[in-house]
């Protein structure tokens, strides 16, 4: 075995543990994939180390390794995903692993921090240019393709890109939690969305007259683009559950009409409902219950 050639037993415990996260704690593929490539650059670092066993891994190769990853240029956000990547793994290893490898008493990564980043701030609108974005959309058809207009003369695309970008800033939604929408997820007689976010956690948010007008509209003609049977709120023209890159390209595309342009993204409207939430309410609290942030750390940067 050459220095470079990550271990069996490392790399069997990985995989177990990326199995443990997306079969009983139900996270997604991507967070599974993202977890995968952080241990994997620990565990080729490690190989390089020659170290081949999980016991070997102490506080002090754990540090080493954040250290070249901050030579190598990685940012100081994308170091602290990795450590907690690696905290995770030997937090399982240590409590589910010990029959069949030697483990430690302890997590070598705790303790072990990134280098200090500046935090960007988030990118919002304000109130005037988010009220000129939904009342483009609402006033106005876009340039409809042929496609389009065979589909619908009040141009059914338009409809449902108004009701999706209503909901994206009424209910502050990531864009996994808009994609994945179903129509009983929407409680219209209350005024409330049943989101299923990060970790496969359920929250209602309550969503106004406004964003569930939109709605209504979009219904009404959804049943002539949805397949039999689909159960999602928003769909393609294909008549299945709209994907994420079609969301981001139809939120760019309305940008792009705004008289002063703008680069919007999903996240924008996110950022943007936190923002005019907490600037109307001061209640910080609330604010991380419907954005659905398991820590007040991380909503607090709305500050």
């Amino acid at each position: 075995q050459t220095q470079a050639t990550i271990s069996d037993e490392i790399d069997q415990a990985i995989s177990t543990f990326i199995a443990h996260l997306l079969t009983v704690k139900r996270l997604s593929k991507h967070t599974g994939s993202a977890y995968r490539a952080d241990l994997h650059k620990l565990a080729t670092f490690c190989a390089s180390h020659n170290c081949h066993s999980i016991a070997a891994i102490d506080t002090a190769l754990v540090r080493q390794f954040a250290a070249t990853l901050n030579r190598k240029g990685m940012s100081a956000a994308s170091i602290q995903r990795s450590l907690s990547s690696i905290r995770s793994f030997f937090a399982y290893a240590n409590q589910h692993l010990r029959e069949k490898v030697s483990t430690v008493n302890y997590n070598p990564a705790d303790g072990v921090r990134a280098p200090s980043g500046v935090k960007k701030l988030p990118v919002t609108l304000d109130v005037d240019q988010l009220k000129a974005l939904l009342d483009q959309q609402q006033n106005s058809r876009h340039k409809a393709t042929d496609r389009e207009k065979s589909l619908s003369n009040k141009n059914m695309l338009a409809l449902r890109d108004q009701a999706m970008m209503e909901t994206f800033y009424a209910a502050g939604l990531r864009l996994a939690e808009l994609a994945n929408l179903d129509i009983t997820d929407i409680d219209q007689a209350e005024g409330l969305v049943t989101v299923t976010g990060k970790g496969n956690k359920q929250r209602l948010v309550p969503i106004g007259s406004i964003a569930l007008k939109a709605i209504k509209a979009w219904l009404a003609v959804r049943e002539n683009l949805a397949q039999p049977e689909q159960t999602a709120l928003f769909v393609s023209t294909h008549g299945q559950r709209i994907s994420h890159r079609a969301i981001q390209q139809r939120l760019k595309l309305a940008g792009q009409q705004l008289d002063q342009q703008q680069h919007l993204h999903p996240h924008m409207l996110r950022h943007s409902f936190a923002s005019h939430l907490l600037e109307s309410s001061g209640d910080l609290r609330a604010v991380q219950e419907l954005l659905g942030h398991a820590n007040l750390s991380t909503t607090q940067i709305y500050t």
